[in-house]
């Protein structure tokens, strides 16, 4: 059992995406059933086609990734889970920056508390595909993963992934599983997140407001002017 805070709604994604995330649920095929069980129908009771391994949940090395020989061994970790990602995606400093608007725009809840976080996910032509709030970081990028394992559009090979906060560790590795070549964020990125980033070939954008932003790895994906995109 995993117990969760979260804002209601979208629990079927948020559970979803989080198994996703962990390496515990790899495709759409290995799920059964997904239902509210308990007097509250609070619980949210997953079925699957095989038992899953949860001491993946255990969760010990984000505790003490703050050293640096536990750094590494999050990283190492990291990667057996997902191989790196090699998406050509390209998109320019003008795409990038319009991200934020979008998103802005899709925050419905946010607009009248001020207070939850978001994550929306673009195609590479610029649509925002979906986007979810919740109040926490972590489980608004899972209701998007979520959604897409859903879809059946995992693994993200042609999006980017705007989170309204900062890029954390977790959110590069849950970026990893879902193949998310590119990942763009409000605010900046931890150590572990941006060397996670360079390790994955995940293109990491920070502080992307106003006319500006950081590029933190593989910047081979943001295109000069009259680049070609794709």
């Amino acid at each position: 059992m995993s117990i969760t805070l979260r804002t209601p709604g979208a629990d079927d994604e948020l559970a979803l995406g989080f198994l996703y995330g962990e390496g515990l649920l790899r495709d759409r095929a290995a799920l059964r059933s997904v239902a509210h069980v308990g007097p509250e129908r609070n619980i949210l009771a997953i079925e699957t086609a095989e038992p899953l391994d949860l001491s993946r949940l255990e969760r010990h090395f984000y505790a003490t990734s703050s050293c640096g020989v536990c750094g590494k061994r999050a990283l190492d970790l990291v990667a057996t889970l997902a191989p790196p990602v090699t998406a050509a995606v390209r998109v320019t400093p003008d795409w990038l920056l319009g991200l934020p608007d979008r998103l802005a725009a899709a925050q419905a809840t946010f607009a009248q508390t001020g207070s939850l976080h978001a994550t929306g996910l673009f195609a590479a032509d610029g649509e925002l595909l979906v986007s979810y709030e919740d109040v926490g970081r972590h489980n608004a990028v899972d209701k998007v993963i979520g959604h897409s394992f859903l879809a059946g559009l995992l693994p993200l090979a042609g999006h980017v992934m705007l989170v309204s906060g900062r890029a954390s560790f977790e959110i590069m590795q849950k970026a990893a599983v879902a193949g998310i070549p590119v990942v763009a964020a409000l605010s900046g990125p931890s150590t572990l997140a941006a060397d996670l980033a360079e390790r994955a070939g995940i293109t990491l954008v920070g502080f992307l407001r106003g006319d500006r932003f950081n590029v933190y790895s593989h910047a081979e994906r943001i295109a000069a002017p009259g680049q070609a995109v794709y």
